[in-house]
């Protein structure tokens, strides 16, 4: 039931007498104030979270260095996120490009089995061990092409150690190994209201709130060594921000406030990440999508790689407000 003046007033009562017009507030703006708390106290969307994460699905592509990429569904929402998203850095970018890959997939710059990697050549290159004669100033090589197929590994006689060859351990190649090991789950989101429980008004304010946790928004900490090196990352969510789904995106800066029907709060904005509410009428399709900063830091460098995880979709439904006159 809403209040008024601190009294209690059932919302089946009957309607009290008319008032003498007021100037100052038109009938629109009266009933939308009187109905605010009550219809966001019903609409309300709780999303339950799922039993465990899922492999990604056709179509997902997981970036460079990242071996988890799932994309959770939000009942009933569709993953992806329909217009894109936008923040910090580049959108839905997964950083530089790794230095070291092979039609596509990222590998290991140096691989204890196989020795060092060639971009040029796409192979593996490992002093051949015992050593064939060979003329002066050249060397044999055990050389493994097709970015490493193991099986397919023959000496070759080169003049001089091929690109690359040598080279210490890159502390940015040790920070994507590190990055793969962790997971950075997508957003799982709550909006009120939500068309499955019930339709909005316009101009009535709406909230959003995402599940909170490391895997959601961090601090998440990991490290890699390789040959006496150690690099350690920290991944954390910089901003999470809001496609409303009609053009407009609302950067939030945490995983907001969870709406509560019976809370001091009911009926109002939200104190935290909230959209002021829809100009017309509609169907729109909400999606959020949270811009994390991988920091790393081992060999006397740093540097960021900047991730993205968007959620599915969930949508809302927006009627006009309907006044009665007489």
């Amino acid at each position: 039931m809403l209040t008024r003046e601190g009294k209690p007033v059932p919302t089946h009562a009957a309607p009290p007498p008319a008032a003498p017009a007021d100037p100052t507030h038109s009938a629109p703006a009266l009933f939308r104030r009187v109905f605010a708390g009550l219809l966001l106290a019903v609409l309300v969307a709780v999303v339950a979270p799922p039993a465990q994460g899922r492999a990604a699905g056709p179509g997902v592509v997981c970036p460079p260095g990242q071996n988890d990429c799932s994309v959770w569904d939000d009942d009933p929402g569709t993953p992806g996120d329909p217009g894109g998203g936008d923040g910090p850095g580049s959108p839905n970018s997964p950083g530089a490009t790794p230095k070291c890959q092979w039609n596509g997939k990222p590998l290991p710059c140096y691989d204890p089995d196989l020795g060092w990697f060639d971009n040029g050549s796409g192979c593996y290159y490992k002093v051949a061990e015992p050593q064939p004669e060979a003329p002066e100033g050249q060397v044999w090589y055990a050389q493994t092409c097709n970015g490493g197929v193991l099986g397919s590994t023959t000496n070759v006689l080169l003049n001089g150690p091929p690109p690359g060859f040598g080279t210490p351990p890159d502390p940015e190649e040790l920070a994507r190994r590190a990055l793969a090991s962790i997971s950075l789950l997508p957003p799982r989101t709550s909006v009120a209201p939500r068309r499955s429980v019930g339709p909005g008004l316009v101009g009535l304010p709406v909230w959003m709130w995402a599940s909170t946790g490391r895997s959601y928004f961090g601090p998440l900490h990991a490290s890699a060594s390789d040959r006496g090196l150690t690099v350690t990352i920290t991944a954390e969510v910089e901003q999470i921000v809001w496609n409303m789904g009609n053009g407009k995106k609302v950067p939030c800066s945490g995983p907001g406030t969870p709406y509560k029907a019976n809370g001091p709060k009911a009926g109002k904005p939200s104190p935290t990440c909230g959209y002021d509410g829809y100009p017309k009428a509609g169907t729109y399709r909400v999606s959020a999508t949270t811009f994390w900063n991988v920091r790393w830091e081992g060999g006397g460098r740093s540097g960021n790689i900047p991730q993205t995880r968007t959620s599915g979709v969930i949508d809302i439904q927006i009627n006009e407000l309907q006044v009665v006159t007489r």
